[in-house]
């Protein structure tokens, strides 16, 4: 991690739903920070301060340092409440994370050269991203806040695979060691054709039986007497 993260925020001992509901009214957000064989503690930050680091990527991937009563701590993002309409943060869930002990975060996947690789410079073949972003487990240090995906030989009919993705050092993906069926697909390069094929419901090969009329259906007249 060559960039630090700082949030700061402030202890609070007033608990519950309408201690919450003042907090938001005074323009903070309510969360709590729990794990690191320490126990949790309810924090309130600064909404607008929180909002503007929200925007950004890193908010979501990168150990922050999280400043409570000015004593740090690293932690990860585990959890985010937001308004359903509003521009507001609801509540936040942080991790405190040990320097010493292996953890699991999602990482976002960048991918590069796109535009130049085989595939992206031939017309009429879609390039898709099936994954945005990867669980990875390592050590603190080693976190990155992004994966870089190198797509510069990328040529039609291609399909790239997680375990294709050029890691970090001390970075593994857990999900590899679960066997071949966990090796997604992260990105395909295929003819626009043939993705249409695939996505166009099939024709129904039954042909619909005749609507039997009302005036068919009905019994014939009887004829009259003479």
């Amino acid at each position: 991690m060559a960039t630090n993260h700082n949030i700061t925020a402030a202890g609070r001992k007033d608990e519950g739903k309408g201690a919450s509901r003042r907090l938001r009214r005074s323009g903070h957000v309510p969360a709590i920070v729990y794990g690191g064989h320490q126990e949790p503690q309810s924090v309130q930050i600064e909404h607008n301060h929180l909002w503007i680091a929200s925007q950004n990527e890193w908010f979501y991937s990168a150990i922050l340092d999280l400043a409570v009563d000015g004593k740090v701590q690293k932690v990860l993002l585990r959890d985010m409440q937001r308004h359903p309409f509003k521009q507001q943060i609801l509540h936040l869930d942080f991790l405190r994370v040990s320097e010493n002990e292996a953890l699991r975060a999602k990482v976002p996947l960048h991918f590069v050269n796109q535009e130049t690789s085989p595939a992206g410079k031939s017309a009429g073949v879609v390039v898709t991203h099936e994954l945005n972003e990867v669980e990875v487990s390592c050590l603190p240090k080693d976190l990155p806040e992004f994966i870089e995906v190198d797509l510069s030989a990328l040529a039609i009919g291609d399909i790239m695979h997680l375990s294709q993705v050029k890691l970090p050092k001390g970075v593994t993906i857990p999900a590899l060691a679960h066997g071949k069926e966990h090796d997604l697909a992260i990105v395909i390069a295929k003819h626009a054709r043939a993705e249409a094929e695939e996505t166009a419901a099939p024709a129904s090969a039954e042909v619909p039986a005749a609507k039997v009329t009302k005036a068919a259906a009905a019994p014939a007249p009887a004829p009259k007497k003479k």
